[in-house]
C-alpha cells in the first residue's frame, strides 16, 4: 500500500493534503453556480455555499402562482444539486492526489 514511501514522511502529507482541503472548500465556496428553469423564465445563482444571491422571475409568471413556484422549486433543486456535484467531484480529485501521494 504504502509503496516505497518513508513512513516519517507520512505527517507532512496529511498536512499537505489538509491544506489541499482547505483550498478545495474555499475554491467552491466561491464558484458560481446558475440554474434555469422554464426555458429561462427563472434564472437562480448561488454560490458553494448553497447561499442564493441571485433570482430572475420573468414578470409574466407572475400572475400564475401554480407555475411560479413548480419552476422556482426546480430552479431551486437543479442549482443545489450542481453544487453537491461539484463537491463530490472535487473530493474524488484530492482522493486521487492523495493516493497518488502514496506512490510516490
Amino acid at each position: 500500500m504504502f509503496g516505497n514511501m518513508d513512513l516519517s514522511q507520512l505527517g507532512d502529507m496529511m498536512g499537505d493534503l489538509q491544506k489541499k482541503a482547505e483550498e478545495i472548500k474555499k475554491e467552491t465556496e466561491e464558484k458560481t453556480f446558475e440554474a434555469k428553469s422554464g426555458g429561462g423564465l427563472i434564472n437562480i445563482k448561488a454560490n458553494g455555499k448553497g447561499e442564493v444571491f441571485d433570482l430572475n422571475i420573468d414578470d409574466s409568471l407572475l400572475e400564475d402562482k401554480e407555475s411560479l413556484q413548480i419552476l422556482l422549486i426546480s430552479a431551486i433543486n437543479d442549482v443545489a444539486k450542481s453544487i453537491e456535484q461539484n463537491k463530490q467531484s472535487m473530493a474524488m480529485n484530492a482522493m486521487g492526489d492523495f493516493g497518488s501521494m502514496f506512490q510516490k
